[in-house]
């Protein structure tokens, strides 16, 4: 261990899991936190003026940086896992989009192989098994009922590191399938559904635990058919993933969800296509063309909203600054709880001793992004602070 794998920041707020401490100094050793507090000392690195929450853990994307994680080429999917960290992201889930299954089983299979690298924690298979009325910016003609023995063979494919499957439980096999990935230990997700109340009570039982994308793809709220989404929210076992681009939810309902399920049952995610990081124009989403315009990703074909080019850097400072969450609540929803979704919780997700030491440092006026450390590397930014000096 050489003097410069030990350092300090300090002077900043830290947002630690018993609320916000301001001026705190905190001691990074190798890739770890080493702790908490005390003295500052010549060397530290001065971050007055800035507050450090966890590195952000995002469960759903399918691409940025202009790649895309359902190409099935590792490089691109090293460019779209490099642009989301450089806007936070330290721990990332890669979506897969709804494909010929050999097709999608030979993507899992490239992804696997950057999971055991380290750069993704795990796959998450969004389709095929999801509702024809509900598919949004998936092939109708390439869908297919969640018969448990091709789930099974996604799953499979992904040889140990399938971390989640969306799928509507109303199909043929729908409840089968979230009682077998349960038993897998893979999370059974509810989404790009037609399922009403019921039969998403049904779901849950079986072992669902997350709506993804909730309000998003799925039937509205509506007074004597409440639907999924009220199934989702009421449940303490169901995370429920929201989208805070201010495309895909109203701000109000976004205060809904929260004022309902509590940040320790939100987790943001972007649901990013390969346009996030980038400018307008075309790109891939799977088998299927997107157009960009104005930050917006539409389908060529149909116009449907296909994912977004969202970073979790915008969807936290709007967590703030639109929505009033204080920078607990955000960091809960931004970190801490997807990161105890994914079992994560031991090594990411806060700021304590022990755990990797992935932050990011925000200007504490503006909650704008300074800069990010992934496992006691400074990603981007690191150098305004100055250089670690030997002791």
């Amino acid at each position: 261990m050489t003097a410069a794998d030990r350092f300090a920041l300090s002077g900043a707020s830290l947002v630690l899991p018993g609320g916000v401490v301001d001026g705190d100094r905190l001691t990074i050793d190798g890739s770890r936190i080493a702790g908490l507090g005390g003295a500052t000392e010549p060397g530290d690195l001065d971050l007055a003026g800035y507050t450090v929450v966890p590195g952000f853990v995002d469960l759903h994307v399918h691409g940025g940086g202009g790649a895309s994680y359902a190409s099935g080429v590792a490089e691109e999917a090293l460019r779209a896992a490099r642009t989301h960290l450089e806007h936070g992201t330290t721990t990332t889930v890669a979506s897969t989009v709804t494909g010929e299954i050999d097709e999608v089983a030979r993507q899992a299979h490239v992804l696997s192989e950057l999971a055991e690298d380290g750069v993704l924690a795990g796959i998450h298979f969004e389709g095929p098994f999801i509702s024809p009325g509900r598919c949004g910016a998936h092939r109708p003609d390439l869908l297919r009922d969640p018969d448990p023995a091709l789930v099974r063979k996604l799953v499979d494919a992904a040889r140990g590191h399938a971390r989640m499957v969306t799928l509507a439980p109303e199909l043929p096999g729908g409840l089968e399938s979230v009682r077998m990935l349960a038993d897998l230990g893979v999370i059974a997700a509810v989404g790009h559904t037609d399922s009403d109340y019921a039969r998403t009570l049904e779901a849950i039982e079986a072992g669902a635990t997350v709506a993804t994308h909730l309000f998003n793809a799925m039937p509205g709220i509506a007074h004597r058919a409440p639907g999924p989404i009220v199934a989702l929210l009421e449940d303490e076992r169901v995370t429920v993933e929201l989208i805070n681009d201010g495309v895909h939810l109203h701000p109000s309902v976004l205060d809904l969800a929260y004022g309902t399920a509590g940040a320790s049952r939100v987790a943001l995610i972007t649901d990013a296509m390969g346009a996030a990081g980038m400018g307008d124009g075309l790109y891939p989403l799977g088998p299927l063309q997107v157009e960009v315009r104005n930050g917006v990703a539409r389908l060529v074909e149909g116009g449907a909203i296909a994912g977004s080019t969202l970073t979790l850097d915008v969807a936290f400072k709007r967590a703030l600054t639109v929505n009033g969450l204080t920078l607990n609540q955000a960091a809960e929803s931004l970190s801490a709880a997807p990161a105890r979704l994914l079992g994560l919780d031991g090594s990411v997700g806060s700021l304590e001793a022990g755990k990797y030491a992935d932050l990011v440092v925000v200007d504490s006026g503006t909650y704008d992004l300074v800069a990010v450390m992934r496992r006691g590397e400074w990603i981007t930014g690191g150098g305004r602070f100055g250089t670690v000096k030997p002791a």
